[in-house]
C-alpha cells in the first residue's frame, strides 16, 4: 500500500522501498521484479507511469532496480562508479543473472539533481549514493543506512573500508526523516 510522506512524496514498501517525488516526476529505486504488479498498481493510483521523467537508482542491486521497465519514458541515473562496476561485471553489480541480461537501459551518471544534494556513500556498493531533499529535510539513504542498522558490505561490489566514512557524512546532515531502502 502506498504511503504519503509529504504533499509530493510517496513511499511504497515492496520488500525494498520505492519513492515517488510527484511534483518532479522522479522515482527513487523501483523495487524487486517479483513485486512488479503491485508497484505498477500502487504507483498508478498517484501518477501516470508514462509521465515519470527520471528514475534514480541508489545502487543497482536487483531489489532496487527490478522494475525499471515500468517507466518507458524515463531517463535512468545512478552514480558514475555504479555504472563502471555494472560495465565490468553485470551479474556482480545486479546480483541476479536473468535481470542483468534484461537490463538494457542507457544509464547516466547522476551528478546533481534540482532540490537534492547527491552524496556518494561507498560501502554497501562502491557506487552507492544517498539523496538529501533539502526542502523537506528528507534523506533517501538506499542501503547505506536503515532505521535499525546499515547495509551489508560483503557483496561483490561492496567497499567495507569506506562505510564508516560514508556514515559519518550522513551524520552531519540535518535531516528530519530517514527514507531508507528497506524498513529494517
Amino acid at each position: 500500500m502506498i504511503e504519503k510522506i509529504t504533499n509530493d512524496i510517496y513511499k511504497l514498501n515492496v520488500d525494498s522501498n520505492v519513492y515517488l517525488i510527484k511534483n518532479q516526476n522522479i522515482i527513487i529505486d523501483t523495487g524487486p521484479k517479483n513485486y512488479k504488479d503491485e508497484v505498477k498498481q500502487e504507483l498508478s493510483k498517484i501518477t501516470d507511469l508514462k509521465k515519470i521523467k527520471k528514475v534514480i537508482f541508489t545502487h543497482l542491486h536487483a531489489d532496487h532496480m527490478g522494475n525499471f521497465d515500468l517507466f518507458p519514458n524515463a531517463e535512468f541515473f545512478t552514480s558514475k562508479q555504479e555504472i563502471e562496476d555494472f560495465k565490468k561485471n553485470k551479474i556482480g553489480a545486479i546480483l541476479d543473472p536473468l535481470l542483468a541480461v534484461k537490463f538494457k537501459v542507457n544509464l547516466k551518471p547522476l551528478k546533481e539533481l534540482q532540490g537534492f544534494k547527491v552524496i556518494n556513500t561507498p560501502g554497501h556498493t562502491k557506487g552507492s549514493i544517498c539523496l538529501f531533499y533539502e526542502k523537506e529535510k528528507l534523506l533517501f539513504s538506499g542501503d547505506t543506512l536503515f532505521n535499525n542498522g546499515i547495509g551489508r558490505t560483503d557483496l561483490p561490489t561492496s567497499e567495507e573500508s569506506k562505510m564508516e566514512d560514508s556514515l559519518n557524512k550522513l551524520k552531519k546532515l540535518d535531516y528530519k526523516l530517514l527514507c531508507p531502502g528497506h524498513d529494517y
